[in-house]
């Protein structure tokens, strides 16, 4: 899968806990493939990739790191996306 853009000198780690939980208003963490979800986002995550495929749907998703490192939100409601709430 591609590898996200390179991270501001200032960006968060892929590791940081608020990139590893989406924002309840993203994901309902009562969707029957919420741990599922987590679990490969983690990993796309550990991996430093761009995002991964969702075992629910097959779609690609962005992961929250790739998300953050973009520098700003793009208003298109992405799961993941860091900036919903902060």
């Amino acid at each position: 899968m591609p590898r996200g853009p390179d991270p501001a000198p200032d960006a968060h780690p892929p590791g940081e806990p608020f990139l590893r939980i989406p924002h309840p208003d993203r994901l309902d963490p009562h969707h029957p493939a919420y741990d599922d979800i987590l679990r490969v986002h983690s990993a796309a995550l550990d991996a430093g990739e761009a995002g991964y495929r969702d075992p629910d749907t097959g779609l690609f998703v962005l992961t929250a790191g790739w998300l953050w490192a973009r520098g700003t939100c793009c208003d298109q409601g992405c799961r993941h996306c860091p900036y919903v709430g902060r």
